[in-house]
């Protein structure tokens, strides 16, 4: 593990259990780890003022997964999006923020789902209101639950310069680390897509 990681890691890990910077995904939601290198990307920045080489910089990471939204999972990003531009984070934060949600919730705001829930994680990001991410009706409050998530990220030394999965995870926490990274070419293409609009 690189030093910036070492400490980026060790920094969070206080946050985690005294401020709740755990969750992890849906059993439902939960996919197989992936293992890549970095790949060429296309982002289809179709909107004027989106740098397509802002919001994935590194060239995404292994095989590629791709979901069809319905208009709440679009919603759900545009939520998100709006919530980083309030928040003050570039495009990048976003992409981060909207692949995160898509390996936890594919974009869908959960409520509690029974023996199929992770502990008592909740909402987009599968946060949980045992760890401190907030209460209930604050979790699946989609502008929320994403500024705590960017509240984390913030807190990540470097993490405009991470892979999208290791900023991810080291906010998240997963069982999953890697799986992260099949989401941030769809990610890219949702905030080049609704940035603007």
């Amino acid at each position: 593990m690189n030093k910036m990681l070492t400490k980026s890691v060790l920094g969070i890990a206080g946050l985690a259990f005294t401020g709740g910077v755990f969750a992890g995904p849906v059993a439902a939601h939960a996919a197989e780890p992936v293992h890549a290198s970095p790949v060429a990307v296309a982002v289809q920045a179709d909107k004027p003022g989106v740098d397509a080489k802002a919001l994935i910089p590194h060239g995404v990471q292994g095989k590629q997964s791709k979901i069809d939204l319905n208009d709440e999972q679009t919603g759900n990003a545009k939520a998100i999006i709006a919530a980083t531009k309030k928040a003050g984070l570039p495009e990048r934060a976003a992409v981060i923020s909207i692949a995160t949600s898509l390996q936890e919730s594919k974009l869908e705001n959960l409520g509690h789902l029974g023996d199929r829930n992770d502990h008592d994680s909740l909402g987009l990001f599968q946060q949980r209101p045992s760890s401190g991410w907030g209460s209930p009706e604050q979790i699946t409050d989609p502008a929320y639950s994403t500024t705590a998530f960017l509240k984390g990220l913030k807190q990540v030394d470097g993490w405009q310069d991470m892979p999208l999965t290791d900023a991810a995870q080291t906010v998240q926490v997963s069982a999953y680390p890697d799986a992260y990274a099949q989401w941030e070419q769809q990610a890219a293409d949702l905030v080049a897509q609704h940035w603007n609009s």
